[in-house]
């Protein structure tokens, strides 16, 4: 049986955490365990260029399940957001991770890295990772031979 108490979800605030966020939810429900919300602060990062430390942890806290029956708690780390959520999660016990990706491949991964993929290799508890659903392919075009207009 599964045992899950402690969930952790690390949110860059993106498009692609918040999907992995109703999946945090989800699970927090169905095993009725607690949710923890971290962010990891980049000194020097592009994203905290554009605010500072006040700002970040003001959109962490406001991230909060509409259930109330749900435990939920805030950290707010600095440094390599790998390495900080990994260690986190170590030192608080935590029984999964549930983190969105970009879903980068090639060339891109290898330069921009994966925070998802190293915490996926790194972590000593299980990962759940999260990545938006590839587009439908566009429906081919009807087929109008003979057709004359």
């Amino acid at each position: 049986m599964i045992h899950v108490q402690k969930i952790l979800y690390p949110t860059d605030f993106s498009t692609y955490s918040n999907l992995a966020y109703f999946h945090a939810v989800g699970l927090a429900e169905t095993y009725e365990a607690s949710l923890t919300v971290v962010y990891v602060y980049r000194p020097g990062s592009a994203e905290s260029a554009g605010g500072d430390r006040r700002y970040w942890r003001g959109q962490l806290e406001q991230v909060r399940p509409a259930n109330p029956d749900i435990a939920v708690y805030h950290a707010f780390l600095e440094g390599d957001p790998a390495t900080e959520i990994t260690r986190y999660a170590a030192d608080a016990g935590i029984d999964v991770i549930v983190i969105g990706t970009h879903g980068r491949t090639g060339v891109d991964r290898l330069v921009m890295g994966s925070v998802a993929e190293k915490v996926m290799r790194e972590a000593a508890c299980s990962v759940l990772v999260v990545k938006l659903p590839k587009a439908a392919p566009a429906p081919e075009r009807p087929h109008t031979a003979g057709v004359t207009g």
